[in-house]
């Protein structure tokens, strides 16, 4: 059978937020009964973007990570619920019904990744209903995949092998694995969010002027075995990403023959930019 899928790309992702507002264009003063009440005007993001930068000044990147309800084949709202107010569709779809749903706050509380809400005028838990009733009556895409303009965000109504398929092809992954919810919200570039990176500039005397050191090999060990490889740039600068975020402790070390073999260590806990590095001539 064929299930619904959304897939998010956090490469893509530029913070525009036209999914977030798309969502509140669709629920805020609109009923849809059986799927949805209405959204409060302020205080929900049934799709919040979430930021992260990494890094310091001049090396810096920023990450954008849509989360949203996840849809989880085994989730933790439906076993809080009473008297069928969350129910899970065969096409993968969670539903926080709002006619039985009323005064059960602990359906929103039951959410581990922050993505349902408790609307206190209602007295109604709430979360993105996949707008399913948009899918029931044809549409192929949400609105938020619809005004995606990088299209980091895209629905997907695949067999769950299909799913696994791809996951495994595309290299998607979800949130939080180890909480055995099994989310159909999927994540490529998840790296981006979760781990770390290590970089820096180099420079060193070239033609008895200091010049940024380009071509420069930059290898990182750990634990006496080379991690990663990579080149400084013309700019000097070097950088190794995908590192596990409070990972411990690094070797980095610097070769090239113009200049002297040289290394340093570092504790990695968040990303980090090591600044300009100093090569000593190799004379």
């Amino acid at each position: 059978m064929r299930k619904w899928n959304l897939v998010i790309d956090v490469a893509r992702c530029c913070d525009c937020n036209l999914c977030a507002l798309a969502c509140h264009d669709e629920y805020y003063g609109n009923e849809f009964p059986g799927y949805a009440a209405e959204m409060a005007k302020h205080g929900q993001r049934w799709i919040d973007i979430r930021r992260k930068e990494r890094g310091a000044y001049p090396m810096v990147d920023v990450a954008y990570l849509p989360v949203t309800c996840n849809h989880c084949d085994d989730p933790p709202c439906l076993k809080a619920a009473r008297d069928g107010a969350v129910v899970k569709r065969p096409d993968g779809i969670v539903l926080i019904v709002p006619e039985k749903a009323k005064g059960q706050r602990q359906i929103a509380e039951a959410c581990p990744y922050g993505a349902a809400f408790w609307n206190e005028a209602q007295q109604l838990p709430q979360a993105w209903p996949f707008d399913a009733h948009l899918i029931d009556s044809g549409w192929t895409q949400t609105r938020g995949a619809q005004v995606c303009p990088t299209r980091a965000m895209r629905s997907v109504c695949v067999s769950d092998e299909e799913m696994q398929a791809m996951a495994r092809r595309e290299g998607l992954e979800t949130l939080r694995p180890e909480l055995g919810t099994k989310p159909r919200v999927y994540y490529k570039n998840l790296d981006r969010w979760r781990k770390a990176f290590v970089g820096g500039s180099l420079a060193g005397p070239i033609g008895g002027v200091n010049e940024c050191a380009a071509g420069v090999r930059v290898a990182l060990e750990k634990d006496g075995r080379t991690l990663a490889e990579t080149v400084s740039d013309d700019f000097g600068d070097w950088r190794v990403d995908g590192l596990g975020e409070g990972s411990g402790r690094y070797r980095v070390s610097f070769s090239d023959p113009r200049f002297a073999t040289q290394s340093l260590e570092l504790e990695l806990g968040a990303s980090r930019n090591l600044g300009t590095i100093q090569l000593r001539s190799g004379d």
